[in-house]
């Protein structure tokens, strides 16, 4: 058939990020070769090279993102989706765990009680988990607005935030609350992200450790 490319399907991956990289060439982009893997990563599971010029790290992210990791940290996620997206055995074999606290009977009974979001909830709970946590945020911004909350009430800082809610209401100044921020972060400017993106940022910082 014309133009099939005919690829054994333990290649696709590989023969798909050398595309990636070739058209990333093309369009005279050159990433930061530490950051690399991830922007790579977050292309692939998209197919959108805008993200090449979106991502935007925080000073040594990578490198605290991985030291955490290695020190068993959890991952908290805004939605389940992103929770089966990511790697849990390699997770695992760093001592941690991956948690949404989203859909739990008792977290939307508390947020309808308080008139709050499950979001608002959800990051509350997280924050007392009591062992150092990686938050992958890719579709609520109240959840990124949430932690901003607690930060600023001197109640909980993240240790590291991946935020990349996606949509329409509140979702880029959100983002900016930890652009402008001290806490380590991996953050997609603009509207776009979502679950399976930050579910990619994690699996990326996995693959590369």
């Amino acid at each position: 058939m014309k133009n099939i490319e005919y690829v054994l399907p333990s290649e696709i991956e590989k023969r798909s990020f050398e595309i990636i990289g070739q058209e990333l060439k093309t369009l005279g982009i050159t990433l930061d070769p530490i950051q690399e893997p991830v922007t790579k990563r977050v292309i692939h599971t998209s197919a959108d090279f805008e993200y090449a010029n979106t991502m935007c790290y925080s000073e040594n992210a990578i490198e605290i993102a991985h030291n955490l990791i290695k020190g068993g940290a959890d991952i908290v996620t805004d939605t389940n989706m992103a929770k089966a997206g990511i790697n849990k055995t390699k997770l695992a074999s760093f001592g941690g765990e991956v948690h949404c606290f989203m859909a739990d009977d008792d977290v939307a009974a508390e947020a309808k009680q308080r008139q709050v979001t499950r979001a608002t909830v959800s990051m509350e709970r997280a924050a007392k988990l009591g062992k150092p946590v990686i938050f992958a945020i890719g579709n609520a911004p109240t959840a990124l607005i949430s932690l901003y909350e607690l930060m600023e009430a001197g109640s909980f800082t993240p240790e590291f935030v991946i935020g990349v809610p996606v949509g329409f209401v509140n979702v880029v100044p959100a983002k900016e609350l930890f652009l402008e921020s001290n806490v380590p972060y991996i953050i997609n400017k603009g509207r776009k992200g979502g679950s399976n993106i930050a579910a990619a940022i994690v699996n990326a910082l996995l693959y590369t450790l």
